[in-house]
């Protein structure tokens, strides 16, 4: 169990785990000049994408919001997006901002700029109203856990009462109704949040007429809908249920539970790319086994601490196996899952999401040690009834149980005589094994709260990945070609990432210097965060230095200008292979500097 869960948290997460779209291409190009005004902006995706009304945020020169087409997708292609432009635009720099939604229903936003003719001195910024709303986003990531949580506790409740059979299930109704109550609301609260979440608004946006229905409309508002009309119809079952066989409710159990994991599947990841019926089963198929493994140990933890009869024997180690089959199908799908999202064993260490895969790794660690401890302390259960049982001598009943010699007394245990009550032997007899029979027991019951208590760490962390841009769709973007400056030979762009080391400290700053050549040269540099949205940070310096002739650094002297930095008097005296230094301070502590080797020509 311990490797095979090894190989799925090194190789993918859990099934809701799954990969944002990221930017492959865009024209016209970013840090691009045309010569003549483009009729569309199309942007391509490592993934389909669904699209809003304003999509495209398109700025003029004079930072004026320019009327464009109903964004599409070019050409029926679920992967892009495109927006017409109008005709008539003035030379100068544009900007775009654009935002879209992923196919695993997160949005996806960022800026990149154009020029007509040639660069305006001063070019617009993108809007910061087109990023993601900070509470907005907190409170759509804590419905999204607490829906998680939700269905793993009812799944796997609903799960250990029909397979695993205790013989008192009132400590059950509890996380049943928590479980039923808790997915409802915390759904309800996701369609609300729904329309602000796709557009990075606050939540006092939410009941907007045109942008709730517009929300409801899309994939994933249909699949929360789906998932709600679920649970009503569950909750309508119940009482017609109660008179069925209990292999009629067992099945409908069953059904109305890959009902209800389809409703995560075809709102995320799964649902597109290539293989997508199998991609969709396997991600039924992981929702369902963590359910019935975390779900099922709250289960049995409340059977042990609070059940008027304790849970026979049986009870546990049908468990045992539910939980060593479910750890099978999680290794299983989560391999299959790791192929489509983290791509490469060195992104395990080198990207964001690696890293939060790592920390899922450790907390898995520990909860199958603690896994480990439960399944000893069954085994130790068990080892006398089946040494009794084969020998032909009674088998003893659980402390408490009818029969048992605490509840029915010494003369109910076994005849009188030497070996009987009144034997020299009988005290031991009487509570030896019915004393290691109550350590066993209160260890299991600790070794199983130890679990529950890091069960519900591992769906936190897994929570925070599926917020994490995945390696493969991270790779797949940094294929695309570095923009080009058209028009202008000499001119050179860069696209220079950085990683301070710190929360918030990554990102890209992409440069543009005109035009690149002995004398005057103009240097503007737009920082973006690793999601491609614009971000502001502190300070900026840039130096250059001439190695050969001993010349330098010559500080570029670049200025905020409210969103991006630039400098226009920028004098390079001789040609030859400069070596360029950019610091970026993130933080007042905090700062990181890259180089890059940029070439002068006359």
């Amino acid at each position: 169990m311990l490797l095979g869960t090894l190989l799925v948290l090194l190789l993918g997460g859990a099934a809701p785990a799954s990969a944002h779209a990221a930017l492959r291409g865009a024209d016209p190009e970013d840090g691009s000049v045309l010569k003549s005004a483009p009729t569309h902006i199309t942007l391509t995706f490592t993934e389909s994408v669904g699209l809003l009304e304003d999509s495209f945020r398109v700025y003029s020169p004079d930072n004026r919001r320019i009327h464009l087409g109903e964004p599409r997708h070019a050409d029926d292609a679920s992967d892009t997006a495109r927006a017409k432009l109008p005709g008539g635009l003035a030379d100068g720099t544009y900007t775009v901002a654009w935002r879209v939604i992923s196919a695993d229903s997160h949005p996806v936003s960022g800026a990149f700029s154009f020029s007509l003719g040639k660069p305006s001195p001063t070019p617009p910024a993108a809007p910061a109203d087109h990023a993601e709303h900070p509470v907005t986003k907190s409170l759509y990531d804590t419905g999204r856990y607490l829906a998680y949580t939700a269905a793993a506790l009812l799944i796997g409740a609903a799960a250990f009462a029909a397979l695993c059979r205790p013989p008192d299930t009132a400590p059950l109704r509890a996380p049943l109704l928590i479980g039923w109550w808790t997915l409802l609301t915390a759904t309800a609260a996701l369609l609300v949040l729904r329309a602000p979440y796709e557009r990075g608004t606050s939540p006092g946006t939410a009941f907007d007429p045109d942008a709730f229905t517009g929300a409801l409309t899309g994939r994933p508002g249909l699949a929360l809908l789906t998932r709600v009309a679920l649970l009503l119809t569950a909750a309508l079952l119940v009482p017609l249920l109660r008179r069925r066989t209990p292999r009629t409710r067992l099945a409908a159990g069953a059904a109305l539970s890959v009902a209800l994991a389809l409703t995560w599947a075809a709102a995320e990841h799964a649902s597109a790319g290539i293989q997508v019926p199998l991609a969709m089963t396997s991600s039924v198929l992981h929702l369902l086994a963590m359910a019935c493994w975390l779900g099922g140990l709250t289960a049995l933890l409340l059977t042990l601490h609070r059940a008027q009869t304790p849970p026979p024997l049986a009870t546990v180690t049908r468990f045992s196996r539910l939980a060593l089959a479910s750890v099978t199908v999680l290794v299983v799908t989560g391999v299959y899952q790791s192929w489509r999202g983290l791509g490469s064993w060195t992104a395990l260490l080198e990207t964001t999401y690696g890293k939060t895969l790592t920390v899922k790794l450790a907390a898995t660690f520990f909860l199958l040690l603690a896994a480990a401890m439960s399944r000893r302390w069954t085994a130790l259960l068990a080892r006398p009834v089946t040494a009794l049982a084969q020998t032909g001598e009674r088998v003893p009943e659980l402390v408490g149980a009818p029969g048992s010699p605490t509840a029915a007394g010494p003369a109910s245990s076994a005849p009188d005589g030497p070996d009987g009550p009144d034997g020299p032997d009988a005290p031991e007899d009487r509570h030896g094994p019915d004393a290691r029979e109550g350590l066993h027991r209160r260890a299991l019951r600790r070794s199983v709260l130890a679990e529950a208590v890091v069960a519900v760490l591992v769906l936190l962390v897994t929570t925070v990945l599926t917020g994490t841009l995945p390696a493969r769709a991270e790779a797949e973007a940094a294929k695309a070609p570095e923009p080009q400056v058209a028009g202008l030979p000499g001119a050179e762009a860069f696209t220079i990432p950085y990683d301070a080391g710190t929360p918030g400290g990554r990102g890209t700053v992409q440069l543009t210097m005109d035009p690149g050549r002995v004398g005057e040269n103009g240097l503007q540099a737009v920082v973006f965060d690793p999601r491609g949205a614009l971000s502001f940070v502190p300070e900026l310096r840039i130096s250059f230095t001439l190695g050969a002739k001993d010349i330098g650094p010559i500080d570029a002297k670049v200025t905020d200008r409210g969103g991006y930095w630039a400098t226009s008097d920028l004098n390079l005296p001789l040609e030859g292979t400069w070596t360029m230094k950019m610091t970026i301070r993130v933080s007042e502590v905090d700062q990181v500097s890259e180089t890059r080797q940029v070439r002068i020509s006359r």
